[in-house]
């Protein structure tokens, strides 16, 4: 995520429409201001430049800075809790044991490499043991319940057309590399990333036993039956088309259609009881039983070698975590390993989330915080409220129903107000491996007994220490985790300048989630169901198709552009987001004065925030994965691309034409 920014003429103007001051000066790094950029040239650079041209990015990182960076110093303050109770003696099945002892395995990296790659014989010896498709299929249903899918993607979550009640759903699955397009592009920099993971791969086997001819010839034929599995995938933008990506079967249909998958047999095998998949993509599973059939059962146990090895290198000893960051480096350009210390942190707060999240909140959660964030969702709401009310291309009914959804949106803040118990998990100081195998199966066994049931709306999809928001359309939610309540998105202390401008424009897009290509889909029960009139999705489609054009015109790398299709529900957000915050912040009193701070009025500090919470720098082959793979816009374009489309910005920074990021009037792209 990057963003940039400018003003070189534009500063006199910011200076001439600078109000009288108050002596409360902070939250603004005003000496990192870059005065040679003019606000309406880059945005991101007037605020961040002189902070990306001069910070540097560790060598054990891929970028710094805000948003999802802010983790590496959270990582820090979970660190000092594990370190505390893993050292301490902890009554047995207490969360402090679990999460003190789980932790300590993991760093008992003396017992880790002295047994080698012991812990998968086992799983070796069971893909030796495969005989036929039926047996084949009989392990990779025992590795589904410990979390190592191959093959099948199986997952349980609402039912798109109900989402009161949980289904069995079945995704695209089998391959190693990020997505499809990595194994079919021939630029150079993918080219680079093939050659690393069939190298990987190539070690893998020799690392378990395998002389190097041996291990290049199983690589060939894991690719191949990758590359295949690949052809049938699609890509980032076509999952993007929810109503396509769900296909309700019976499981008597697919039974017929696709015999040698042996759908019965699996689910029963993995415990599922159901009579019916939501298969999202059919396309993989036609590919995939056509290939159980014409690929030869040898080939598929060398493939589940491969497949099963790579989901547990990181879990052992030190040769395989080797092997794989020479593949981690290439594809992201991360120069060093993470220390021990840290990948534990995030090894615990992943397994053991909930767990380690409480200790987290009673350390560190100031619960202040909680009701003012309330209260800036309450404003927001209000000021969404007015924006579909004054909207000139949405007919009436369409926006009594959206405003319905507004307002049956669930808020949920800073951490879960029911905790997930882990009392079934027995965790071993002494077994690191075997411990990530019991803590796979209870996720496994956790999410299974949700099967056919009704859905439990208070759970969250994130731990409370995370750096993130976000929108879930089943539950028709927000949620903030404790995480993000922290500087530049939110401090208690700040003027709501700062706050509605940071926190703020999170809320207001995480509200237009609800509301963007995909959100617009669900209804305020979290169905998909069409609540709007066709006249107003038409034009909603037509200003939906202006963002992506927008996106896509943004250079990012080289040649390289932002892929408008695959951002545009994000993009979306931010516009929108930017937009809603700034309405409730002028319902705030120092949003309706003209008093400055740090030299800058309150609306210059709104959009300084704004431009601050995206402070964020990558590395270069990191960039191009994130283009390639993530539906969030990089950090520069998550500012100027909102503001450029915002009048109000116009106005505070005295933006002009000819600067270039100016737009007219009339091309400024408005949907919420």
């Amino acid at each position: 995520m990057r963003k940039f920014l400018f003003i070189p003429l534009v500063l006199l103007a910011v200076a001439a429409c600078r109000q009288p001051e108050s002596p409360k000066q902070k939250f603004v790094d005003v000496a990192g201001i870059d005065t040679s950029i003019k606000p309406g040239d880059n945005f991101f650079r007037y605020v961040n430049g002189k902070w990306y041209d001069t910070v540097k990015i560790a060598a054990d990182q891929v970028g710094i800075g805000s948003y999802r960076y802010l983790n590496i110093p959270q990582k820090k303050l979970l660190l000092s809790i594990l370190e505390d109770v893993s050292k301490g003696t902890n009554p047995t099945g207490s969360i402090e044991q679990k999460v003190g002892d789980f932790y300590a395995s993991g760093m008992d990296t003396a017992t880790i490499n002295k047994r080698g790659y012991e812990p998968v014989k086992p799983m070796l010896a069971r893909i030796d043991a495969i005989k036929d498709v039926p047996s084949l299929m009989t392990y990779v249903a025992h590795e589904l319940k410990v979390d190592n899918g191959s093959i099948i993607g199986f997952g349980i979550w609402p039912d798109n057309k109900n989402s009161s009640i949980n289904i069995a759903h079945v995704t695209q699955a089998g391959i190693g590399l990020p997505e499809r397009d990595y194994y079919f592009k021939t630029d150079s920099s993918t080219v680079a990333i093939q050659g690393a993971y069939k190298k990987y791969v190539a070690r893998l086997f020799e690392l378990t036993g395998s002389d190097a001819t041996t291990a290049a010839k199983n690589m060939n034929i894991v690719y191949e039956i990758e590359k295949q599995l690949a052809a049938t995938h699609k890509t980032n933008i076509e999952l993007r088309n929810v109503k396509a990506n769900y296909n309700k079967l019976p499981l008597a249909s697919i039974e017929k259609k696709q015999p040698n998958i042996g759908w019965a047999a699996l689910l029963k095998n993995i415990g599922a009881a159901t009579d019916s998949l939501d298969m999202a993509q059919p396309a993989y599973y036609d590919k995939l039983n056509a290939m159980l059939k014409n690929v030869s059962i040898n080939d598929w146990k060398i493939y589940l070698k491969a497949s099963s090895l790579g989901t547990y290198a990181n879990v052992l000893s030190t040769p395989f975590v080797n092997a794989a960051f020479e593949f981690t480096k290439v594809l992201s350009g991360q120069a060093t390993q993470k220390q021990r210390t840290i990948k534990m942190t995030e090894a615990v707060d992943r397994s053991l989330g909930e767990a380690l999240g409480q200790l987290y909140v009673k350390k560190y959660f100031n619960e202040e915080s909680k009701k003012r964030v309330l209260d800036l969702v309450n404003n927001l709401q209000k000021s969404f409220e007015n924006r579909i009310n004054n909207l000139d291309w949405m007919s009436d009914s369409t926006k009594q129903q959206a405003k319905e959804k507004l307002y049956a949106i669930t808020k949920k803040i800073g951490y879960p107000n029911k905790w997930r118990n882990y009392d079934k998990v027995t965790i071993d100081k002494t077994m690191y491996f075997e411990n990530v195998l019991s803590l796979s199966q209870n996720d496994y066994q956790y999410n299974l007994a949700k099967l056919n049931q009704r859905v439990d709306k208070t759970e969250w999809g994130t731990t409370p220490s995370t750096v993130t928001a976000y929108y879930n359309p089943f539950f028709n939610e927000i949620v903030f985790p404790a995480g993000i309540l922290q500087y530049p998105y939110f401090d208690f202390e700040a003027d709501d300048a700062i706050n509605y401008g940071g926190i703020g424009m999170v809320i207001g897009h995480e509200l237009t989630h609800a509301f963007d290509d995909q959100g617009a889909q669900f209804d305020k029960d979290g169905n998909v169901k069409n609540w709007w009139t066709k006249g107003d999705y038409k034009r909603f489609n037509a200003k939906t198709q202006q963002v992506i054009d927008l996106y896509s015109s943004f250079a990012v790398l080289d040649s390289l552009h932002i892929k408008g299709a695959l951002t545009v529900g994000e993009n979306t957000a931010d516009n929108g987001g930017v937009a809603i915050a700034y309405d409730a912040f002028k319902m705030t009193p120092q949003g309706k004065d003209s008093i400055g701070i740090d030299g800058y009025s309150p609306d210059q500090r709104f959009f300084l925030s704004v431009a601050r919470i995206w402070r964020v720098k990558t590395r270069d082959e990191f960039m191009r994965m994130y283009l390639n793979t993530d539906p969030h816009s990089p950090a520069m374009w998550r500012v100027n691309g909102p503001l450029t489309n915002f009048s109000p910005f116009y106005k505070a920074f005295n933006v002009q034409p000819g600067e270039k990021n100016y737009k007219a009037e009339g091309e400024r792209i408005k949907i919420w």
